[in-house]
């Protein structure tokens, strides 16, 4: 079965904050460019390392006029939308379809786990109230139902504008059980659970440590069997060093990490987050680039 949207790599765009926690447009719009040019086209604002789950409506109008722009013609921009109220999130993505995006990504509302008919209900008002636009769900944990093949068995179904997933870990059995049953959606793993399936199944993937170095994501996205082991032991490495450095801070959302590549990318792009949460600090990035094996920064 052909799948609803290519395996490319797929990319998240950071939001860096002033010292006062106003949106840093010039820093934003730098990374945008650099990651537009240097890395893929199909770049993404607002999964949980960008804050989605953190912004005010003002902070998210504000981000994604500045995406829309920075992006321009010929690329594929996809704008998350995190919130417990699904009317936040079905006003967000008609704002940001009156910009003219057309592609979003979705993750279930996180205050208690859906049972199937309200997990039919989000999908309905989501996919189903927007039919021009391609929706991607993020399939994780944190919202406490993780889906499962069978699930997008009946999901994909009744929407033909799902067109992927994106799940993070290396669980080949979960990852496997998302690709056998739902063969239509295109399936966007990080750097461990990439490696595993890509020989096997046609995968995108869903660019993570990978942030780090540009040059290194390239070369995991495109290598197949030992080269693609040896990039994922790599890559493994790498994932050590920034646990060791970040151990203790009291840094644990998945922006702090995030924020830590972005840093190493570009000096001038601020660890901070937006409160309540903790970010790294300038002492866990030196201990952090101490760890790192030699080669990984750009």
């Amino acid at each position: 079965m052909s799948k609803r949207y290519p395996a490319v790599m797929l990319a998240p765009c950071l939001v860096p904050w002033t010292d006062a926690y106003e949106f840093d447009e010039q820093t934003f719009a730098a990374q945008v460019r650099e990651l537009r040019d240097g890395l893929t086209t199909h770049l993404y604002v607002f999964g949980t390392a960008g804050e989605g789950h953190a912004v005010t409506d003002r902070q998210f109008d504000a981000v994604v006029r500045a995406f829309r722009r920075e992006m321009g013609a010929g690329t594929n921009p996809m704008v998350g939308v995190i919130s417990l109220s699904l009317g936040t999130v079905i006003e967000r993505i008609a704002r940001g379809h009156e910009l003219g995006f057309r592609s979003f990504q979705i993750s279930l509302p996180s205050w208690s786990e859906l049972t199937d008919r309200e997990v039919d209900v989000f999908f309905q008002e989501t996919c189903g109230r927007f039919p021009d636009a391609q929706f991607l769900h993020y399939n994780l944990k944190r919202a406490k139902r993780l889906l499962t093949g069978q699930d997008y068995v009946r999901l994909a179904a009744a929407h033909p504008n799902l067109v992927a997933i994106k799940m993070g870990g290396d669980d080949v059995n979960a990852l496997a059980d998302i690709l056998v049953h739902a063969p239509a959606l295109q399936c966007f793993f990080t750097e461990f659970g990439y490696a595993a399936m890509r020989d096997a199944h046609e995968c995108g993937y869903l660019v993570a440590l990978g942030m780090l170095n540009e040059r290194r994501a390239r070369a995991h996205f495109e290598a197949r069997g030992a080269a693609l082991a040896a990039s994922r032991d790599a890559f493994r490495q790498v994932h050590a060093a920034v646990k060791a450095a970040m151990a203790g801070d009291g840094a644990h959302i998945d922006g702090a990490y995030d924020k830590l590549y972005a840093h190493a990318r570009n000096p001038a792009f601020p660890l901070r987050l937006l409160p309540p949460h903790t970010a790294s600090t300038e002492e866990t990035f030196a201990r952090f680039v101490r760890a790192l094996p030699s080669g990984w920064l750009p």
